[in-house]
């Protein structure tokens, strides 16, 4: 399953989170493939993952919290989500 992973860095923990991305190249855990990365000019940014597993998912969230709000969203591609929209006939 793919996820949409967005946060925002508040100013307060700015140093912390700097810090510790750039230690650890903000890698996720095993179990999650980072897909892509984008880090918006507005101390807000977005990632897209992949992983069949909710529990590695968790941590990567668990291991960003205390520096940043962090949202993580599952998703569906085009494909998938048109096969369903399909499924309700019309309204």
């Amino acid at each position: 399953m793919k996820y949409i992973v967005s946060w925002t860095l508040p100013p307060a923990s700015y140093n912390a989170a700097v810090a510790r991305f750039l230690e650890t190249g903000g890698a996720p855990p095993q179990g999650v493939e980072m897909l892509g990365r984008w880090h918006g000019m507005n101390g807000q940014g977005f990632a897209i993952t992949e992983s069949s597993d909710a529990k590695a998912m968790f941590l990567f969230q668990a291991q960003w919290a205390d520096v940043i709000a962090i949202v993580v969203t599952p998703c569906v591609e085009d494909a998938d989500a048109g096969a369903v929209l399909a499924t309700l006939g019309k309204r």
